[in-house]
């Protein structure tokens, strides 16, 4: 497979060493420095495109790629409100569109376990829910979009919050996400409810970048040569697990 890497860092370079590995050829690497290569007629070299940049930038990187009928798997965070356009243009054109907050197959284990235990301590009122998450200082957006995607879930399943909040709330109905930025810090993420009397706390903490990379190859391989909306629960074969 062909692959184009829009986002040439650190998580960049840590997805071509897999996708090399795993016998896929990258065939252009877009940085700020060479962004003028990003040609409908070079990205039409790849079978798929791998875009981690930033949220200024991921929509009309997304939608340079569908122009040029080249499908993208995008873990770029921050640009929500841009991501239903990119999937109406994705249909459209008819390539393939795969965004995730995060692409490690044990965070996306861990989110089907937080929707689990969200839908449980919906009937124990005595217990607060608060969401925390750790980066490096190098990541732009607060909280992350990871923690945001837990948040949303929580909220999915347990009717007696209806709001997320940054750092602090008073407001019964909602919770905290707080965030740290700390140097040399790949990803933590922690989900714990507190009564008076214990605590349920569920982590994942990231140790590298590699497995954020490996689900970003395999999401690629996951959608080459299909059409439409897919999400990493399709990648890894994940069902709805009944309480």
């Amino acid at each position: 497979m062909n692959i184009a890497l829009i986002g040439y860092g650190k998580m960049g370079k840590a997805i071509e060493e897999i996708a090399i590995e795993r016998g896929h050829h990258i065939t252009l690497r877009i940085s700020s420095s060479n962004r003028h290569e990003m040609t409908p007629d070079n990205l039409r070299m790849s079978d798929v495109a791998i875009e981690f940049t930033n949220p200024e930038a991921a929509e009309e990187n997304v939608m340079k790629c569908f122009e040029a009928g080249v499908s993208v798997v995008c873990g770029s965070t921050g640009w929500n409100d841009g991501i239903s356009h990119a999937k109406m243009k994705a249909v459209e054109m008819g390539c393939a569109f795969l965004p995730a907050s995060n692409f490690s197959i044990g965070v996306n284990i861990f989110f089907e376990i937080n929707k689990i235990l969200a839908s449980l301590m919906d009937e124990q009122p005595d217990y607060n829910v608060t969401v925390e998450e750790t980066h490096h200082t190098q990541k732009k957006d607060a909280p992350s979009g990871t923690a945001i995607t837990i948040a949303e879930q929580i909220l999915e399943n347990m009717k007696r919050k209806k709001h997320w909040a940054k750092e602090s709330t008073d407001n019964p109905e909602a919770f905290p996400i707080i965030a740290h930025r700390i140097e040399n810090v790949p990803g933590t993420h922690n989900v714990k409810y507190s009564s008076e009397i214990d605590e349920i706390e569920i982590i994942h903490t990231a140790h590298n970048r590699k497995g954020f990379a490996m689900g970003a190859v395999l999401a690629a391989e996951y959608i080459y040569g299909k059409k439409g909306i897919f999400e990493m629960r399709d990648v890894l074969g994940i069902k709805n697990v009944e309480l």
